[in-house]
């Protein structure tokens, strides 16, 4: 087969979770309710933050930007999944599929960075509590923000530059619902010792680092909380951290099992993206309600959002009526 270089290419095609046309529209339901909960989730967790003023402090912040990164992250790939279903077309341009795997690499490793400073919040306010609003100060919070968004701005350009030296068959197909990089460098005919060589130590560097971090933090946290004989501080500071181990044990656990499986295993690639779902929909479709059901301040905030809300149409029909 005859291949062209990559400034000919000008589509692939997403082979999708499966074939079956009868499963087609049980998917495309499946994807599309786990879509909107999602985002109508961390949206709720955004609005109910910046409207409180209670919550208008360094850990709230982290959770609002994670809420963001999470609504960005899921948006990056159901919706070119929900239109191709609808559509019946399995193609996605060479320009939207190069695309989606920048803004893929770039909201998953913000993810990373934001959950290990998160930690790194939890660990300053229980283990140094009396400096905590010095060094959780406005501008430091902003800098862990920008500083992990600048870094993963420059990696995922990279990944995207050197994919755009390999060339590719005519027509190729990428067995899964979104442009992977790994699957993509699978299904490149040309050399991909370099971007193999830059996947691994970036996803080394930028995976170890995060994880470090945490493990770091909870450390401490735990040696410090050891020292405390009131039990009642005790399941605080555990209930404060609980919400944000759950995400990270659900985040790093799904995303951990789908490469392990998927390099060590002999599952296909069929098995791999479906078992990458539960890291790229499901963990943004679970973590309002985490955050939310563990956190009683985000249950307030909730609960006055909403009701402001409904109050809001029957304040509006008064005026009219005056």
């Amino acid at each position: 087969m005859e291949t062209e270089n990559h400034t000919s290419a000008s589509q692939f095609l997403l082979l999708g979770l499966s074939d079956d046309p009868e499963l087609q529209p049980l998917i495309f339901a499946l994807f599309l309710s786990m879509y909107l909960v999602a985002v109508l989730g961390n949206l709720l967790i955004i609005l109910a933050i910046s409207s409180d003023s209670h919550l208008h402090t360094p850990m709230y912040f982290f959770l609002s930007d994670l809420s963001f990164v999470d609504i960005s992250f899921i948006s990056t790939t159901v919706p070119k999944m929900l239109m191709n279903i609808q559509t019946q077309h399995k193609d996605i341009s060479y320009r939207q599929c190069l695309t989606q795997v920048y803004f893929f690499i770039l909201y998953a490793q913000m993810n990373t960075f934001l959950l290990a400073v998160m930690a790194y919040d939890h660990f300053i306010a229980i283990c140094h509590p009396l400096k905590y609003k010095i060094i959780m100060n406005t501008w430091l919070c902003g800098f862990l923000v920008l500083m992990s968004l600048f870094l993963n701005f420059w990696i995922s350009l990279i990944h995207i530059l050197l994919v755009k030296r390999l060339s590719f068959h005519k027509g190729t197909e990428i067995p899964h619902f979104f442009c992977e990089l790994a699957q993509l460098l699978k299904v490149a005919s040309s050399d991909t010792l370099i971007n193999n060589i830059f996947l691994y130590l970036s996803t080394a560097f930028l995976g170890v680092f995060p994880v470090s971090g945490i493990f770091f933090s909870y450390t401490q946290i735990v040696t410090s909380l050891m020292k405390i004989s009131s039990t009642g501080s005790k399941y605080k500071a555990f209930s404060t951290c609980g919400s944000h181990l759950c995400v990270v044990f659900l985040f790093y656990g799904t995303a951990l099992g789908v490469y392990l499986s998927s390099d060590v295993s002999s599952a296909s690639s069929h098995e791999s993206s479906v078992a990458s779902v539960m890291y790229t929909v499901v963990t943004p479709m679970l973590n309002p309600f985490i955050y939310s059901l563990r956190n009683k301040d985000v249950k307030g905030a909730l609960g006055r959002l909403l009701s402001r809300a409904v109050c809001f149409p029957s304040w509006t029909m008064d005026f009219r009526t005056k």
